[in-house]
């Protein structure tokens, strides 16, 4: 196992921890997303396993080396872990080759060539960060990061100050180099698109404890519960037996006759199809159109029973 996270706690006041008791472990070469609202702590896990918070128990190991326990405590720049900020702090007064290479153990120098044509950098090596695009920045980051054959790499929202209209490209160049060389990755974000394009694991976190933790289909079609379903997209409530039950948007059909009835409330066209938002009794759904419907127009839908997903009713508490 490259990375193991043992029983890790983390907290500023022992009353109210803001990680409790986390376990998972990643494979070489794994990219894994660390999703959960503001203010759950993740960036504070990101600086925990690259040594810039201490833990208050518990154990990381990377690569077979242990960097934190009880009794032991390797230093940030001993570990081996390239960390890639949510504000590019490029050095300004310094050409972007020489931000790449700054503080450089002279035997990683080797790599130079091979990191700028992967992030496609080569010609931009005198450039000074205001003269470099928004991308050009993160990638020279990724560069900087990567160049020292890191055995982890962190990411904190890394493509949050970056233009809608870049945005998508940019991800997927930071993703092949990623795999490229195979570096195993945690990536925070709060943008579940990102999670679900590049990762290959999902680890959902809440009130200071692990949800879920799998590949995005089965958190997606399968979610461990309420906070884990709403967290990666919209779901809808559905009464049944009186039970409760969910199902996601995609997996709900317009149909002519049905005994399940919606109210329009609006269509948002979204390119190759409109995101309906309705009524059924109390609860607001959302599903997908080929064409429009206005607003108060009622409309019939079906769906499989075997779509339906069901959740314990403590779950509602997430809601």
């Amino acid at each position: 196992m490259h990375l193991k996270v043992t029983n890790l706690v983390k907290f500023y006041n022992k009353k109210e921890p803001l990680i409790e008791s986390l376990n998972f472990s990643v494979e070489k070469g794994e990219i894994v997303s660390f999703l959960g609202e503001s203010g759950v702590g993740k960036t504070t896990f990101l600086k925990c396993i690259s040594g810039l918070e201490n833990i208050n128990s518990g154990s990381i190991v990377l690569n077979n080396k242990t960097l934190n326990d009880k009794d032991f405590f390797v230093r940030p720049q001993d570990r081996k872990i390239g960390f890639v900020f949510q504000d590019y702090p490029l050095f300004p007064h310094l050409n972007l080759k020489d931000n790449i290479i700054f503080n450089l153990d002279k035997k990683y120098i080797k790599n130079l060539e091979y990191m700028l044509s992967l992030t496609n950098l080569s010609s931009l090596v005198d450039r000074f960060p205001h003269e470099l695009s928004g991308g050009e920045q993160q990638r020279a980051c990724i560069a900087r990061a990567l160049i020292r054959e890191p055995d982890l790499l962190l990411l904190d929202e890394p493509f949050s100050n970056l233009d809608v209209a870049i945005k998508h490209s940019i991800r997927d160049e930071i993703y092949q180099i990623i795999k490229t060389t195979k570096t195993t990755t945690i990536l925070v974000t709060h943008d579940i698109n990102d999670s679900l394009n590049i990762a290959d694991k999902i680890l959902v976190f809440k009130a200071g404890k692990l949800q879920q933790y799998s590949d995005p289909v089965e958190m997606y079609c399968k979610p461990a519960n309420c906070y884990c379903a709403r967290i990666l997209g919209n779901i809808n409530k559905y009464d049944m037996d009186t039970k409760s039950y969910y199902i996601r948007p995609e997996k709900i059909n317009i149909v002519e006759k049905s005994d399940i009835k919606l109210v329009v409330e609006k269509s948002l066209f979204q390119g190759k199809e409109y995101n309906i938002t309705a009524k059924h009794g109390q609860e607001n759904w959302n599903l997908f159109s080929s064409v429009p419907f206005k607003k108060d127009e009622v409309i019939c839908v079906s769906f499989e029973k075997e779509d339906l997903i069901y959740f314990p009713p403590n779950c509602l508490n997430y809601f």
